[in-house]
């Protein structure tokens, strides 16, 4: 079985990322998420549980993906998953050179593992999780960037104001 490991924060899971994992499951036999805790950010919007949860029902449809978290490093859990590729996305060229570096290390830390890098869909190349947080600390939505799901965890949690339009 050819599987691949695609890892990040999913702080929180944007349209962009579920394109990605889209894509992704076409290409391959099986794609495990990885959610890792991101030692880096120091407030996430939602818990490793609960980004779990939203990007498992966000990909309820996809019956060749699966979602776990991870804790510690990326080639440790990549082999735990028996495989030996990672895929990453590119937005634009600085994505590129930060994600190189990082696909080069875990070569030579692996003694083997691979990175595949996908580009963008160019409709979600303004897309991010952090665009997202940002506008959250302004409890402003921004709907086209998020699956419904995730909007809705967002509203019910008081991250942002309901996009719910009052009758």
């Amino acid at each position: 079985m050819n599987t691949v490991v695609y890892p990040g924060s999913f702080d929180p899971v944007t349209v962009g990322h579920m394109d990605l994992i889209r894509r992704a499951a076409g290409i391959f036999d099986h794609v495990v998420v990885g959610v890792l805790i991101n030692s880096e950010k120091k407030t996430p919007l939602f818990s490793l549980e609960e980004r779990v949860i939203m990007l498992k029902d966000a990909c309820g449809d996809l019956s060749n993906v699966s979602i776990e978290s991870f804790d510690g490093l990326l080639i440790d859990f990549v082999r735990d998953k028996g495989s030996n590729t990672i895929i990453r996305g590119l937005r634009e060229l600085m994505d590129f050179e930060m994600e190189l570096q990082m696909a080069q290390v875990n070569r030579l830390a692996s003694g083997g593992i691979e990175t595949i890098f996908l580009p963008t869909d160019p409709r979600y190349s303004n897309v991010s999780s952090s665009v997202v947080r940002e506008y959250a600390r302004y409890k402003v939505a921004l709907p086209e960037f998020v699956p419904e799901n995730v909007l809705r965890a967002m509203e019910k949690k008081g991250i942002v104001k309901s996009t719910k339009q009052e009758d």
